[in-house]
C-alpha cells in the first residue's frame, strides 16, 4: 500500500525538498501552499509527478485546511503523514517596535496553522483503517535558543514544542505518533543572508555556515518511515559549525 503524506509549505525551501524526498521514496504527497505555481513546479520536479497533488491552501484558515485534507483523502483514500512545515517570520526589529499585526501574522501561520492541520490530521487518522499515522512538526533551532529580534518567531517555535508533546501524548490512544525536527541553517532562500552575515547575540554581525537542505529532507523521510511503534520524539539537524551550541 502506497503511503500518503501532506506537506505544508511545499512550494519552496524545506517543504519542497521534503515533499520531493517523500515522493522519490514512494509516497503519494499532497503539496500544500498559498502559491499554486510554486506547488505545480514542485510536482513537476518529482520522479513520479502523478503521485503529487498540489492544493492551494492557507494553513491559518480553518475552512482552507479542512478543504486541503478532504481533497487529499478524496484523491488518495487516507493519510499516513502530516509534515507541519509552513512558517514565516517577522521583520527583525526591536521587540518594543514589533507591530501587533506582524505578531499576529506569525502566530496565525506558525502556531495556529500547525494546530489546525494537526486537528484535521487527528480526525483523519482516527477514523481510517488501518488506524493511525504520524505528524512531524518543524520546530527550528529557535525552539531552543532565540536569535536577536525574533520574538514572534521564537515564541511560536517554543510553542510548537508544546504542541508536539501534547500531540504525542493525546495521539497514543489512536496510534498517532508525533515528533519534531529542529533545523539549523538549511540552505534555502530564507537563509541566503546567513553567508553574508547576520546579527549575533553580542551585537556583532557575522556570517554563519549553512548545510544542504537535502540533509533535512533525508531526516524527514527517515522519521516518516519508522513503524508506528517507534518514534523520533525530537531530532536536531544543523550545520555542524553554526553558533547554536554556545549561542550567545
Amino acid at each position: 500500500m502506497i503511503k500518503v503524506a501532506i506537506v505544508t509549505g511545499a512550494g519552496t525551501g524545506i517543504g519542497r525538498a521534503a515533499a520531493l524526498a517523500l515522493l522519490n521514496a514512494g509516497w503519494s504527497v499532497g503539496l500544500a501552499g498559498r502559491r499554486g505555481e510554486l506547488l505545480e513546479e514542485t510536482a513537476g520536479m518529482a520522479d513520479t509527478p502523478g503521485r503529487a497533488l498540489p492544493v492551494i491552501a492557507d494553513v491559518s484558515d480553518k475552512a482552507s485546511v479542512d478543504q486541503l485534507f478532504e481533497t487529499v483523502r478524496d484523491r488518495f483514500g487516507r493519510l499516513d503523514l502530516l509534515f507541519n512545515n509552513a512558517g514565516t517570520g517577522a521583520p527583525p526589529v526591536p521587540l518594543e517596535e514589533l507591530s501587533l499585526e506582524a505578531w499576529r501574522r506569525v502566530v496565525d501561520i506558525n502556531l495556529t496553522g500547525a494546530f489546525l492541520c494537526t486537528q484535521a490530521a487527528f480526525r483523519a487518522m482516527k477514523d481510517q483503517d488501518p488506524r493511525g499515522g504520524r505528524i512531524i512538526n518543524n520546530g527550528s533551532i529557535s525552539a531552543h535558543a532565540p536569535r536577536p529580534r525574533s520574538v514572534a518567531y521564537t515564541a511560536t517555535k517554543h510553542a510548537i514544542t508544546g504542541l508536539t508533546r501534547s500531540t504525542s501524548l493525546d495521539g497514543r490512544a489512536y496510534d498517532i505518533a508525533c515528533g519534531q525536527i529542529d533545523i539549523g541553517n538549511a540552505g534555502t532562500e530564507m537563509t541566503r543572508a546567513m553567508s553574508r552575515g547576520v546579527l549575533q547575540a553580542d551585537g556583532s554581525v557575522a556570517p554563519e555556515p549553512v548545510m544542504e537542505v537535502q540533509a533535512v529532507a533525508d531526516a524527514v523521510v527517515y522519521m516518516a518511515g519508522l513503524p508506528l511503534v517507534a518514534n523520533v520524539q525530537f531530532m536536531t539537524v544543523m550545520a555542524t559549525n553554526m553558533p547554536f551550541i554556545g549561542r550567545g
